[in-house]
C-alpha cells in the first residue's frame, strides 16, 4: 500500500527537515506552506496519500479548518501539530477528526513512532517487510539474520538477541514495556522476579558497544521500559 504523506507547514526550514528524515525512513512526502497550496496538493493526491500531517497555525487558515475540509472529503489518516499547549486545541482537533496530536517542540523520533502506529492500524505498513536497519553504523539484515559493525565485521548474535534487536530497530523512539518485549522474543510474559529480559538487554548492549553504565542506544525508562534511542534507516534492498 501507498507511503504517501503530505505535510503543511508554514516553516520553510521545518518543511525540509521533516521530508528529509521522512524520506530517509521510506515514506514518499508531498509539501505545502500554507492553506492553499495544500488543498490543491491534497486535491491532486488525495486518493494515494496514506496520512496527512497539519500544521495549526498557517498565514492564510488554521489547521482546524482544513482538518474539517479533510473529513468531508476523505478517511485519510490526520496528526495535527500545535505550538500550544493548550488542552482545547488538542481536544478540538481530535473532534474534528484528526486521529492524532502532536505539541511543537516534538522529537522527529516521535513523530515517526505516531505516524508508524497510525500506519499500522491502517495496514499500510502490512506491505514487503524491510530487509536492512542502519542505525550508528550498524546494519541489521533481517534475512541473513546478521549484524554487521562499522567496520563491516559480523557481531555474533544469539537467537534472542537478534529477536529483541529486530523488534527494537522496528520500534525506535517508542518507550517499549518490558512485557511487550518479553512477549515478542520469548513469547510469554515475565513474572514479577524474573531478571532475564534486562540481562538480555546487558548482553546486547555489550554487542553494540554501548555503555551499560550510560547507554546511547537502548536507554532505560524508568518504571516504563526500554526505548531504542538511535535514528534508524530502513530499505528493503
Amino acid at each position: 500500500m501507498t507511503r504517501k504523506i503530505l505535510v503543511v507547514d508554514d516553516d520553510q526550514k521545518t518543511r525540509a527537515l521533516l521530508k528529509a528524515y521522512l524520506e530517509k525512513n521510506q515514506y514518499e512526502v508531498r509539501l505545502a506552506h500554507d492553506g492553499a497550496s495544500f488543498m490543491a496538493e491534497f486535491d491532486r493526491y488525495k486518493d494515494e496519500l496514506s496520512l496527512v500531517i497539519l500544521d495549526v497555525m498557517l498565514p492564510d487558515t488554521d489547521g482546524f479548518a482544513l482538518c474539517g475540509h479533510i473529513r468531508k472529503r476523505s478517511s485519510v489518516p490526520v496528526i495535527m501539530l500545535t505550538a500550544s499547549a493548550d488542552d482545547t486545541d488538542r481536544i478540538v482537533g481530535l473532534e474534528l477528526g484528526a486521529d492524532d496530536y502532536l505539541g511543537k517542540p516534538y522529537n522527529p523520533r516521535e513523530l515517526l513512532a505516531r505516524i508508524k502506529a497510525i500506519h499500522r492500524r491502517a495496514g499500510v505498513e502490512n506491505g514487503a517487510p524491510a530487509r536492512y536497519f542502519r542505525f550508528n553504523g550498524f546494519t541489521l539484515d533481517t534475512v541473513e539474520r546478521t549484524l554487521s559493525d562499522p567496520t563491516g565485521e559480523t557481531v555474533k548474535l544469539t537467537g534472542l538477541d537478534f529477536q529483541l534487536l529486530k523488534y527494537l530497530v522496528e520500534h525506535p523512539g517508542e518507550i517499549l514495556d518490558r512485557s511487550v518485549l518479553a512477549e515478542e522474543t520469548r513469547g510469554r510474559d515475565l513474572g514479577p522476579l524474573d531478571r532475564s529480559l534486562d540481562v538480555q538487554i546487558s548482553r546486547l548492549r555489550q554487542r553494540l558497544l554501548d555503555d551499560g553504565k550510560q547507554p546511547a542506544l537502548i536507554k532505560t525508562v524508568r518504571g516504563a521500559g526500554y526505548v531504542f534511542s538511535a535514528e534508524v534507516a530502513v530499505s528493503h534492498g
